[in-house]
């Protein structure tokens, strides 16, 4: 009998760990489905959860990276690269992904490296010796991205990828016809590959073979008719061969396929200048407001100031040959005869010589400005990855690249639901003191730990109020005071709460969501003050210049806000344990202008609590302010990754 107890126990645990993994593979399918439809976020809380079960498996590191990645979170992903080859050192996988992350990054020795690990545990996988190659074209290593596009080829003859990759290594050594034969063969294999048609014409645009190349765009866009590139590149040729009417129309389809190509605005621009239409004045301009590289003004400005330049520097070198021939004549002595003087020049006045040396700076403005209109040409927009100069980072008049406000995420403060209410949202963290208060409220209000809004709960936290006027009239103990004062600082009321919080630490001075209340009030109170006297700045940090930088012109005064920071120590001596106290803290340091001291109290919350995502947002804001933009990338990559989705955008824009 005992035998049969044990044999069916060890059945049912069987069953149950079944269904477990069973219940994995669901989730790791569910994750990986929402990859392939491009729901990252979704994908990334499926796998979240698999690593919570099952932290030593590799596969949910890897999607889970798979899906940051998609994201433009690099670091993150290769973050779980990096778990995901700790547990699976053998992983051609992983490693190929995190290559590709780290090139992103522009790290491509990094990258080459994890593409040579990748290679040595699966040498036949076109995909890694094709990255490895627009590595190496990155750092020019022509030959050896060549020989690599080589050997994907002998992988797989008909790999269009790796001849697409050939074509444009060729290019930048010059053997543009080897190019074009490379894209024949692409286009053998994929007769309606819009891509291939699209850098065949320009290969030939480059031999200056028009005619090819408009063929060539032509099928282009037949294949692909939303392609603003493939109509910009085609009017430039029709522009080459001065048909501008014609050029104008493929320079509006594509603008009207992509409001954003500084270029099709600056080539439609010299189309309708030739041809004396009007609009390309406002064109010019609005090719100079998305692009700088296209502002005439700031060209004829540059010019006229180099040549100035290069003008005072002649005088100069003028004047110190002259003083050097003046200075040898004086110390040459001959022994027969006495130097002869040297001719004398009609002398010029100081107004004579000054409009002399200003006609000589015009005459060589104008020669810059006719060099100058010699070297503007059509602007070419180029699909092919190949390498560029390196070129200095300009706003571009992008909305990524203007001065944006990042808001941090707010202070935590103690709300409360109804019992019935299905509120799950407000409800985010565990909190021992709170469930401690919510015991003795026999869970009647149910409170919650929040900075969620609370506008839409004035009247539920109205009715707590004279429900604990009842309690009070009966019982006035700290813990009833300590209600009413926390309903009071939800509704406005502040000073109503100042009092009976003053009065819950006067019967209990060891009533530590007491302090925190009050603290929380305070600043509620003073940001009031502060809005009612129009001399509030956001809780916020702000993008200038690629650089995260204060949003407040006036910081406040310490001193201003020490009554708020002492309630803060006070909670913190009583429960050092309480994040939301170091939290909140931070949240004053930065108001402050105290980054450090915030950094580390937002380290200590987070040693506390390590899935705070408010608290990794905030710290990684704070890192990018003081230029740790690593540190701060993998910081709201962590934020992310624990539900604060709007976290990836601020890591595309300002850390990538």
């Amino acid at each position: 009998m005992k035998k049969l107890t044990i044999l069916f126990a060890l059945l049912l645990s069987l069953s149950f760990l079944a269904e477990a993994q069973l219940n994995i593979n669901h989730f790791i399918r569910v994750g990986r489905t929402r990859i392939s439809i491009g729901n990252y976020t979704g994908a990334i809380e499926y796998f979240n959860i698999v690593i919570e079960f099952k932290p030593y498996l590799a596969e949910a590191y890897l999607y889970r990276g798979t899906a940051k990645h998609s994201l433009e979170d690099y670091r993150g992903a290769i973050a779980d690269y990096d778990k995901a080859i700790e547990i699976k050192p053998y992983y051609p996988r992983a490693y190929n992904n995190r290559g590709m992350a780290y090139h992103n990054l522009r790290l491509f020795e990094r990258a080459i490296e994890d593409y040579d690990r990748a290679l040595e545990f699966d040498a036949s996988d076109e995909s890694i010796y094709n990255n490895r190659g627009i590595a190496k074209l990155a750092l020019k290593d022509m030959e050896g991205a060549i020989e690599d596009y080589n050997r994907a080829l002998e992988v797989n003859p008909k790999s269009t990828h790796a001849l697409m990759n050939r074509s444009n290594a060729k290019i930048v050594s010059g053997d543009i016809k080897g190019a074009i034969k490379d894209l024949n063969e692409v286009i053998i294999i994929r007769p309606h590959y819009a891509a291939a048609y699209l850098n065949r014409g320009l290969a030939r645009f480059e031999l200056e073979d028009y005619a090819s190349a408009l063929r060539d765009y032509d099928q282009s866009i037949k294949f692909d008719p939303k392609n603003a590139l493939a109509f910009n590149n085609r009017g430039i040729v029709k522009h080459k061969l001065e048909d501008y009417e014609s050029a104008i129309m493929d320079y509006d389809m594509a603008v009207q396929l992509n409001p954003e190509m500084a270029s099709a605005y600056f080539n439609r621009a010299m189309a309708r200048e030739i041809l004396n239409r009007p609009g390309f004045e406002e064109d010019y301009r609005i090719a100079a407001q998305l692009n700088p590289q296209f502002d005439l003004d700031a060209r004829r400005l540059d010019a006229e100031k180099l040549a100035y330049q290069q003008h005072q520097q002649k005088n100069q070198q003028k004047q110190q040959n002259q003083n050097s021939q003046t200075s040898q004549q004086n110390n040459t002595v001959t022994p027969t005869a006495q130097a002869a003087p040297p001719p004398k020049q009609e002398e010029l006045s100081g107004e004579e010589k000054a409009q002399k040396l200003e006609e000589e700076r015009k005459k060589e403005l104008e020669e810059e400005k006719r060099r100058r209109r010699m070297r503007m040409d059509l602007v070419v927009e180029d699909t092919r990855d190949i390498p560029q100069e390196e070129e200095m980072d300009v706003d571009d008049g992008r909305i990524q690249n203007k001065n944006i406000v990042i808001d941090l995420q707010p202070m935590f403060f103690i709300s409360a639901f109804e019992k019935n209410s299905v509120d799950y949202d407000r409800f985010q963290y565990y909190n021992i003191l709170i469930d401690e208060l919510n015991a003795l409220n026999n869970y009647d209000p149910l409170l919650s730990i929040t900075n969620k809004p609370v506008t839409t709960y004035q009247s539920v936290f109205e009715n707590f109020i004279l429900f604990f006027n009842e309690k009070i009239a009966i019982q006035g103990n700290a813990h009833n005071y300590l209600n009413r004062g926390i309903f009071y600082s939800l509704t406005g009321n502040y000073n109503q709460a100042f009092t009976d919080l003053d009065k819950a630490i006067e019967l209990n001075e060891k009533t530590t969501v007491a302090y925190f209340t009050r603290a929380n009030t305070r600043y509620k109170l003073k940001e009031q003050v502060e809005l009612l006297a129009g001399t509030t700045s956001p809780a916020a940090l702000t993008l200038r210049e690629g650089k995260i930088t204060d949003n407040s012109n006036i910081k406040p005064s310490t001193i201003e806000y020490q009554d708020i920071l002492d309630d803060y120590a006070v909670t913190l001596f009583l429960d050092p344990n309480f994040f939301f106290g170091y939290y909140n803290r931070a949240f004053i340091k930065l108001r402050l202008g105290e980054y450090r001291s915030a950094v580390e109290d937002l380290n200590r919350a987070i040693d506390l609590e390590p899935e705070f995502a408010e608290a990794y947002f905030n710290r990684g804001l704070t890192k990018i302010f003081l230029d740790d933009i690593e540190g701060g990338a993998l910081d709201l990559s962590r934020a992310g990754e624990l539900g604060i989705h709007g976290a990836y955008n601020i890591i595309v824009r300002y850390c990538n």
